[in-house]
């Protein structure tokens, strides 16, 4: 959970109130955060935030904007958040150019003016960059902030891919002038951040208009422009990323944090050189308009107490919510720095931050109920002990895989998959069909382990399945792999057949063909005239496909089946 560093001055600056440590953890409450410590001597404040869904909280400014608003009960109002017609405003402008399109295609910014940075301000700035980018923005691979000190900058600036031979400028930490390959391998943030963008052939940068470098997003600021000082007044927000809903999101945390602070937000219009999903151009800040409706009878199922349209409007008001009554359903407007509302139930758990739960009668419950596990759950149990006191070692992975792991990996060949609609890499990309290619996985890494490897897995698979309401159905089953110079079908069967009895199992072998297994050294596991597994010698081809060197025996189980 993320954990914030705030300073006691500042927090008494933007909630215009003088502090107290008692007051302040029972505020936290209304931000899910607790109150880690206090350094009287420093005034250094460390906050817990028991929450992940809400960027705008990771900084003094977000904290006290939401117990600013429940003090005041209403919203906060944000001028700059209402421009219209982006093509008939006359502001700064960031021209992209279609050579970034495949590696790093949205930017949006603004510009905060009349707010004179100090030590306290600029350690809060890194502080909520550092957090936006390591957890919302995964390490920068989604989301970069970069600051710079405006009035250096001539506009219109420039945000286009170049080679990486070229692009030389003057890197925050070094004297001389490097290219963005030297800067990839010579410095520190280029070794870290620089593999984001090394598969694409041109890499991103920022210019202005005089050709001054700002950056090489996501990696590192320029000397020149991209290094601010106390004393600076007029300072340059952007976000870059993949994409936009996000970077827009970035940049209205950015712009309502120095609003907070006193600073005049003026916007920054991004010209793109075809449409996006907000349009060509494309003016930052920008209300993302999240609206939604609730039933007011959601609020009764879900908190057991029948609520009023006076009290959903005070309380839902308090948090930060414009608010629209009717005669049995309550509309709100998220506020243009959250997106995180996805569902009825997000606002009725704010609901319930924002009156307290204190304020909520308890009521014990009138059943007595004994958990127990599920017979699923025991049969899985008992396969583990077994197969550990058979001198197998566990396995425990993802059900998230990369697609070529069940197919190509396994010669299954345009096998139908459970996949992410949403993915964001590759490598997690579907839900794994068999448990195997997981052992395989680990075999692969396992090559200078004295063998021989005795591994198995016990979890779930997901599975295709037309006639189910969400089109697919959820397995539970087990693996086991066997890797040795002379791993054979022999040697694995007697383990089935150990197991089997053990588990008081009868079953039947059946020759099978399987891509995935040597010819005529593979069969298929029967219960009760139901195939349930197989068994068998993986091919040659498999064990080239995973880099394995040695020979594998391998069966799996649908323990699912067996209850």
């Amino acid at each position: 959970m993320p954990t914030v560093t705030v300073h006691r001055d500042d927090v008494e600056k933007l909630l215009g109130q003088p502090f107290d440590a008692d007051v302040f953890e029972s505020l936290l409450e209304l931000v899910k955060g607790e109150l880690d410590d206090v350094d009287a001597a420093t005034g250094e404040i460390r906050v817990e935030l028991n929450d992940t869904n809400r960027p705008d909280l990771w900084c003094v400014e977000g904290i006290c904007r939401q117990l600013r608003i429940h003090r005041e009960q209403r919203p906060r109002d944000y001028a700059f958040f209402d421009a219209t017609a982006p093509e008939a405003l006359d502001m700064r402008e960031i021209r992209i150019d279609p050579t970034v399109n495949e590696v790093r295609p949205y930017i949006g910014a603004c510009i905060a003016r009349g707010v004179v940075v100090d030590d306290k301000l600029l350690a809060q700035l890194i502080q909520t960059q550092e957090k936006i980018c390591d957890v919302f923005g995964r390490k920068r691979k989604s989301i970069a902030i970069g600051i710079y000190a405006a009035d250096k900058l001539q506009f219109p600036l420039h945000y286009r891919g170049v080679p990486p031979s070229e692009g030389a400028f003057v890197p925050l930490g070094m004297n001389e002038p490097l290219t963005l390959e030297q800067i990839a391998t010579m410095h520190p943030k280029g070794q870290q951040y620089a593999p984001i963008v090394a598969r694409h052939g041109l890499w991103p940068l920022l210019l202005d208009d005089a050709g001054t470098v700002l950056s090489f997003p996501p990696v590192i600021n320029s000397t020149t422009v991209g290094e601010v000082r106390e004393g600076d007044s007029e300072l340059f927000l952007e976000v870059t990323g993949t994409d936009l809903r996000m970077v827009t999101l970035v940049v209205n945390i950015l712009a309502a944090n120095m609003a907070d602070r006193g600073a005049s937000i003026e916007p920054v219009r991004s010209v793109y050189p075809e449409a996006t999903p907000f349009g060509r151009q494309v003016v930052t800040p920008r209300h993302l308009k999240r609206t939604m409706s609730v039933p007011c009878h959601a609020f009764f199922r879900a908190l057991g107490e029948t609520v009023s349209g006076a009290d959903l409007q005070r309380e839902l008001s308090a948090y930060g919510y414009r608010v629209e009554n009717t005669a049995d359903s309550v509309r709100v407007v998220v506020p243009p720095y959250r997106d995180d509302i996805l569902h009825p139930v997000d606002v009725i758990e704010d609901f319930a931050i924002s009156r307290g739960y204190e304020q909520f009668s308890p009521e014990m419950p009138s059943e007595f109920t004994v958990g127990g596990l599920l017979p699923l759950e025991n049969l899985s149990d008992r396969v583990r002990d077994l197969m550990v006191g058979m001198g197998y070692q566990e396995v425990l992975s993802n059900i998230l895989v990369g697609r070529e792991e069940l197919t190509d990996h396994m010669e299954l060949h345009g096998a139908a998959l459970v996949s992410v609609s949403n993915v964001m890499t590759a490598s997690y990309s579907v839900l794994r069909n068999a448990v195997l290619p997981s052992l395989l996985k680990v075999e692969q890494q396992s090559g200078r382990a004295f063998y021989p490897h005795s591994l198995f897995e016990v979890g779930e698979v997901a599975r295709m399945q037309a006639d189910s309401p969400m089109g697919s159905e959820t397995r539970t089953q087990m693996a086991v792999l066997l890797a040795h110079a002379e791993a054979n079908f022999s040697e694995l069967a007697s383990r089935l057949e150990m197991l089997c009895f053990y588990l008081g199992i009868s079953y039947q072998l059946e020759p099978v063909d399987h891509a995935s297994y040597i010819p005529g050294r593979a069969g298929r596991i029967v219960v009760n005239r139901d195939a349930i597994g197989i068994i068998g010698e993986l091919s040659p081809e498999v064990l080239e496909n995973w880099k394995i060197t040695v020979p594998c025996a391998a069966f799996e189980l649908d323990l699912s089946a067996l209850i």
